[in-house]
């Protein structure tokens, strides 16, 4: 299959000097290296920072995984990243949010009783940061109440780091999903 990525991917074990950062990405990847990282390569300080951001948001922070996932399908809705939420759906599955969730995150607002007060608290979190930029006080208010500072800062952060994602992953016309995270 062609692709049109706007820069060609840099293909794993080509350059030597990216051996370590390479192997750092397959450790906390599970393996291969998706598309995403193969673009991000050629910008090994980009890559490198990458990496450890968004392993401490997936892997290192308190918000429930069926949070962090619909937090992340959001933004990928929102931002029309397609290859967003194509790799991050068997994760949402995964972390057991439901079939119908999943399909009716596009317009969640329709759907509100099919939502906790939590995911509904989040999702209102993640479109007013990607659409808005402001956040009102009282949602803001409601978020560290529910969370506390901790867990305001790691939502926060997450949808934060999922728009750098999907923004830069439409920005480089990465659409085609494969295994990625």
């Amino acid at each position: 299959m062609s692709h049109d990525f706007r820069i060609p991917p840099v293909v794993p074990g080509t350059k030597p000097e990216l051996a370590d950062l390479e192997a750092a990405i397959r450790s906390e990847r599970g393996g291969e290296i998706a598309v995403l990282y193969q673009i991000l390569l050629n910008s090994p300080p980009i890559a490198s920072g990458w990496e450890q951001m968004l392993t401490a948001v997936r892997n290192r922070t308190g918000i429930p995984a069926e949070l962090r996932e619909l937090i992340i399908l959001r933004v990928a809705v929102l931002n029309r990243a397609s290859f967003e939420f194509a790799a991050h759906a068997p994760h949402a599955r995964e972390a057991g949010v439901s079939e119908e969730k999943i399909r009716v995150v596009e317009n969640w607002q329709d759907s509100l009783a099919l939502f906790s007060d939590d995911e509904r608290l989040v999702l209102d979190v993640t479109d007013r940061m990607t659409r808005d930029i402001e956040v009102p006080d009282i949602l803001m208010e409601s978020l560290r109440t529910r969370f506390d500072a901790r867990g305001a800062v790691e939502v926060a952060a997450t949808v934060a780091a999922y728009n750098m994602v999907s923004r830069f992953l439409v920005a480089f016309n990465i659409i085609h999903c494969e295994t990625s995270r």
